[in-house]
């Protein structure tokens, strides 16, 4: 779970340097490279949270009845819900009205080759390939921008051995007795405000699954991008290994420097 400020993240560079600390110095000093802004048509919801956004959401997602029922339940409890006081995190209250929950580029890709060659021109700068000759050698990637997956690598690759890996969406859709049986199972809905915020509103994430005995032969890695303003990301994961299964998963996730701080809250299980 991450709340991210790219808007001020000059402000911290007046560290004392004393023996130890020098390379901590240096990283806050360095240039943020990931801050630029891609510009791309944009199709987003109006800020503002109700049941009307949670169904809208869910509906967007051509998601069963039973996880508009899941999320619309999650809703009404974290309503009851009061938001965490952080002990050392100096960030005024979340104007959680403020917040456009979903933003997707207009042109939603139905496959890699579909990409619109901007979204490949932005995560070839953030280091993560997703065209075919240039992927990234021994590593699977999920990409998620802003509130949807534009694209998967070595899908065909994996499921040859059994394993999905593929967007949270689409899980849902095709493999949906797997996500409910697993789905809050280690993060339940109530464990904390933003898990609960998350169960109500998240829009993808990725969704793995590793038969029993297999081992992954390559990493599995997701990075989400925030590009759209005022907009929250909601990624929501869910790995499961079955007995003596194996697999390595990373993930990371930039957002363009804003003045504004922009949420991204996030719960992987």
């Amino acid at each position: 779970m991450n709340i991210a400020s790219a808007g001020n993240a000059a402000q911290a560079t007046e560290a004392v340097v004393s023996p130890g600390n020098e390379r901590i110095v240096e990283a806050m000093n360095r240039r943020y490279e990931a801050g630029f802004v891609t510009d791309i048509a944009t199709d987003s919801l109006p800020p503002g949270l109700d049941e009307g956004v949670v169904r809208w959401i869910s509906k967007r997602k051509g998601e069963p009845e039973w996880m508009t029922d899941w999320r619309l339940a999650t809703y009404r409890h974290w309503l009851t819900m009061h938001s965490p006081e952080w002990a050392k995190l100096r960030i005024g209250p979340i104007d959680f009205q403020a917040i456009s929950y979903f933003a997707a580029p207009k042109q939603g890709p139905k496959s890699l080759d579909e990409v619109d060659p901007k979204l490949l021109e932005t995560y070839d700068k953030l280091g993560v390939p997703l065209h075919e000759r240039a992927k990234l050698a021994g590593v699977a990637v999920d990409a998620v921008f802003d509130s949807v997956s534009v694209g998967t690598t070595f899908r065909k690759e994996l499921a040859e051995k059994g394993i999905i890996f593929c967007s949270m969406s689409e899980a849902i859709r095709e493999h949906p007795d797997l996500v409910r049986q697993y789905l809050g199972s280690v993060v339940p809905v109530g464990d904390n405000y933003f898990a609960a915020l998350n169960s109500a509103v998240f829009s993808d994430g990725s969704f793995v699954f590793i038969p029993k005995g297999v081992r992954c032969p390559m990493e599995l890695s997701t990075y989400f991008r925030i590009n759209a303003r005022d907009t929250g990301q909601f990624e929501r994961t869910l790995i499961i290994c079955e007995e003596r299964a194996q697999v390595s998963y990373l993930e990371g996730c930039t957002a363009p420097m804003r003045d504004e701080n922009q949420l991204h809250a996030a719960v992987v299980e």
